[in-house]
């Protein structure tokens, strides 16, 4: 027996924000919960598992996703999991989850309140704890190794890397959920020698949810985009353990999801420019599949929720009718270490 379709039949986020404030988790959750759930027209009391994403270290505390749990809502009773890492991740826990029979529909969330702390430092912590972390090597800094290792083997140009940051910005000037907009200065200073400051992503609070549904719950949904295929893949953690120009775990991932070739749209988590150009060639898409048509983590990066971010807003690009095929990708750990990819149509596999 074929196993059950799945599709998002509803999404949600928050606006990137440089700063939210004194805004909590809960209260950042509660209006994209019922904006996910309006949109998939469906009543809190249907979803029958709940799973998120956070990070105890950007939050500074221990079970920081228990008080996010707030914002579900204490009854009735509920079935909820976690990870600690993006939403991404807990979207293929879901995903999972429902074509083992365990659930018919999922809500899946992702938050981070990145502002709260110094993000650069904090990401630090997911390196080597004994060789590399002890030395401290910011996030930005691990990226501009990765960035200039591609530019002096030819892989990348600092021309290339500019066009995706302006074209990045010019598509977010539709997005009202993006941070960042506007032209680019191309002689900006280095924040890490190769990288400028349009090449990085900003530091972003901000959230996402996202609806998944099977069998005829998915087909009785107005608007859905079907699931047919999701895959991820790990590479060393090791910086020296592996070539920095190339990410064999995302092309892994398309392969084992099943990435066609007529792709119409890929929504990439790259939060650096050059790692935009190094996904295009992991994952094969040629000049005719749209890249980011909603600026993409360069122009609004909430950790833990961006790359969730991605699988929603190609969705969008299916359930909208604009996009027959459509991929959406997300990353995790340094310099594109780990890679997931999640292929969605306009009809079920």
């Amino acid at each position: 027996m074929s196993p059950p379709a799945v599709a998002v039949i509803g999404f949600a986020q928050a606006p990137c924000l440089p700063s939210a404030g004194t805004t909590s988790g809960v209260e950042t959750l509660v209006p994209v919960f019922r904006e996910a759930l309006a949109d998939a027209q469906l009543d809190r009391r249907e979803v029958d598992f709940w799973c998120s994403g956070s990070s105890d270290y950007l939050a500074g505390r221990a079970f920081s996703f228990v008080n996010a749990v707030d914002a579900i809502g204490a009854f009735p009773p509920i079935c909820e999991s976690h990870v600690e890492m993006d939403a991404a991740w807990a979207f293929y826990e879901a995903y999972v989850k429902i074509l083992a029979g365990e659930a018919e529909t999922a809500l899946v969330y992702g938050f981070g309140k990145s502002s709260a702390g110094q993000l650069r430092r904090v990401l630090a912590l997911q390196l080597d704890p004994y060789v590399v972390a002890p030395l401290w090597p910011d996030s930005v800094s691990v990226a501009a190794l990765q960035a200039r290792a591609a530019l002096d083997a030819g892989v990348v140009t600092e021309q290339a890397m500019a066009e995706v940051a302006a074209r990045s910005r010019a598509d977010a000037a539709d997005n009202p959920y993006a941070q960042v907009r506007g032209p680019i200065d191309p002689d900006a200073p280095y924040l890490a020698d190769p990288l400028r400051a349009h090449d990085c992503a900003p530091v972003s609070d901000g959230a996402a949810a996202l609806v998944l549904a099977s069998g005829d719950r998915a087909r009785s949904s107005p608007r859905r985009a079907w699931i047919t295929g999701v895959a991820h893949r790990i590479d060393p953690q090791g910086l020296g353990e592996r070539d920095l120009t190339r990410v064999p775990s995302a092309t892994e991932a398309a392969t084992a999801a099943g990435l066609p070739d007529d792709l119409d749209v890929a929504e990439l988590h790259a939060p650096f420019t050059h790692q935009e150009l190094l996904l295009r060639a992991a994952l094969g898409l040629g000049d005719r599949v749209r890249i980011n048509p909603s600026g993409g983590a360069l122009c609004g990066n909430p950790m833990f929720s961006a790359g969730l971010a991605r699988i929603g807003a190609a969705a969008q690009q299916v359930m909208s009718g604009r996009a027959r095929t459509a991929a959406g990708h997300a990353t995790s750990g340094p310099a594109l270490q780990q890679n997931l990819v999640c292929v969605l149509g306009s009809e079920a596999s």
